[in-house]
């Protein structure tokens, strides 16, 4: 968010809906895919495709309410990543799996020592 804040207050791009000048980049769709990419990095890709595509609704609703131009979306969802990408490392002690039986739902946690 810091790297966010920092470019929306020194590239100053205009709103497309107003005269406010903190259009670049659009900090909802960093945050959304920062969290998406977090949970890819750390957990895997089977439970990153649920925050992913909430991450890209974020963004397309960002530009369907015109509150950021196109441009302003594709840079906050790569510092989004970048940022996740940088500091983010894989938790190898700990698998979650869900389980889905008939009579049974819940979920599994593994420690390795």
């Amino acid at each position: 968010m810091l790297a966010t804040v920092a470019l929306k207050y020194t590239v100053r791009e205009q709103r497309p809906d107003t005269q406010e000048r903190d259009s670049f980049p659009s900090g909802h769709t960093a945050s959304a895919f920062s969290g998406a990419s977090f949970i890819y990095l750390r957990y895997g890709r089977q439970y990153a495709v649920v925050p992913y595509i909430a991450a890209i609704c974020t963004g397309y609703s960002r530009i369907k309410v015109n509150r950021h131009h196109p441009m302003d979306v594709y840079a906050g969802a790569a510092l989004g990543m970048l940022s996740s990408w940088y500091f983010v490392s894989r938790y190898e002690n700990v698998e979650i799996a869900p389980i889905f039986e008939n009579d049974f739902k819940g979920l599994t946690v593994n420690y390795k020592w």
